[in-house]
């Protein structure tokens, strides 16, 4: 037989799971950054890999004003990242030939070759956690993490 819950109680029940939810993203937020963050080369952080990593996916140029975006950062810190990464050799940064006050940013072989190795290093550990769940449950559960970002990313 089933319950028919009153407002209160439904209401109840939805914030329990909503708090349920976000205690367990950030939990596993947490968890993999520490686990990346053992992972990527001397010297790097997270945010220099997640910058090198939309670089070699997207494989275009970007201003450090739409990367900026792209992360939801300041200009101020994605300008710190980016060169952070130049001193490294991980990026390239040139001027835009028509408008000499914005700047484009790629990725060098270099940064290539940085996330790559650092992919392939914590890429074993993530692959046997989706392997311990099980390869069918995270296709399950991957479009309402991918619902949630897209949600959330309406509010930033």
């Amino acid at each position: 037989m089933t319950k028919i819950l009153t407002d209160q109680e439904f209401n109840l029940s939805v914030e329990r799971l909503a708090a349920s939810l976000f205690a367990e993203v950030l939990i596993a937020d947490q968890l993999s950054r520490n686990l990346i963050s053992k992972a990527l080369p001397r010297g790097m952080k997270i945010s220099h890999f997640s910058v090198l990593n939309l670089l070699a996916h997207i494989n275009e140029e970007r201003t450090p004003a739409q990367l900026a975006e792209a992360f939801h950062v300041t200009r101020g810190a994605m300008t710190n990242t980016l060169s952070r990464l130049e001193w490294a050799g991980h990026i390239h940064i040139r001027p835009d030939w028509d408008d000499a006050r914005r700047k484009f940013v790629s990725i060098s072989p270099a940064g290539r070759s940085a996330r790559d190795a650092a992919i392939a290093s914590f890429m074993p550990v993530i692959g046997d956690v989706v392997k311990d769940i099980g390869v069918h449950r995270v296709r399950i559960a991957l479009p309402v993490l991918r619902e949630l970002r897209l949600r959330l990313e309406e509010n930033v």
